[in-house]
């Protein structure tokens, strides 16, 4: 197969970001759940970007997998091919954000999905538009899933990724450094967490915040 020296063009921040955390819940950050592993580092990585977009003004959603019938049948196929996915079941504690994030109950939105793009049968191509947002930097669980088809929808409707390289993680790390290989060819930018806490800083000065 021929080199790929031609992918990878960069596309930048836009004028409006929004912080995108992805599925940071209980049951994929706790080690002893079905679906879950060690998330510590990751956690606090994803704090310190949460932290800096706060600080310059930057939108923060959160999001969550849940479902709603016992029986998984609002998973559709994906229950099948998954398996395990009744630790996300709305009554059990799995789908609750991990105790250990930035997270501010009543005040942070949190849109719940049931697959695996936060676009996919939700609104948030509209609540991104109402709002004017053009960039979306992401973080969260986990790389190969949730994070690359949110990144792959974001480019095709028109929003910039921005995937923050040590605040993303996987249960595989052969999965996770691939498909980050992938998303800086084809379809995101990928940002150092220095950087973007850098990116963050210069919004706050010139909106005229604390730095």
């Amino acid at each position: 197969m021929a080199e790929t020296t031609n992918f990878g063009n960069t596309l930048g921040w836009g004028k409006t970001p929004l912080l995108l955390v992805i599925d940071v819940t209980r049951a994929f950050t706790e080690p002893d759940r079905p679906l879950g592993s060690e998330c510590g580092t990751l956690i606090s990585n994803v704090n310190r970007v949460i932290a800096a977009a706060r600080q310059s003004g930057t939108p923060i959603m959160y999001t969550r997998v849940a479902y709603d019938e016992p029986d998984l049948s609002d998973a559709g196929l994906w229950a099948r091919k998954i398996g395990q996915l009744g630790d996300l079941c709305v009554g059990g504690t799995g789908i609750d954000i991990d105790p250990r994030l930035d997270f501010e109950p009543g005040h942070d939105p949190v849109l719940t999905k049931k697959y695996a793009s936060c676009f996919f049968g939700t609104d948030l191509t509209s609540r991104l538009n109402a709002a004017g947002i053009d960039t979306l930097v992401i973080v969260g669980l986990s790389t190969s899933g949730c994070v690359r088809a949110t990144a792959v929808d974001a480019i095709q409707l028109g929003f910039r990724p921005i995937v923050v390289e040590q605040a993303v993680g996987d249960r595989w790390q052969e999965a996770h450094d691939q498909t980050l290989a992938d998303l800086r060819a084809k379809y995101a930018d990928l940002d150092t967490l220095d950087a973007v806490e850098t990116k963050f800083r210069s919004l706050a000065s010139a909106d005229g915040r604390a730095a």
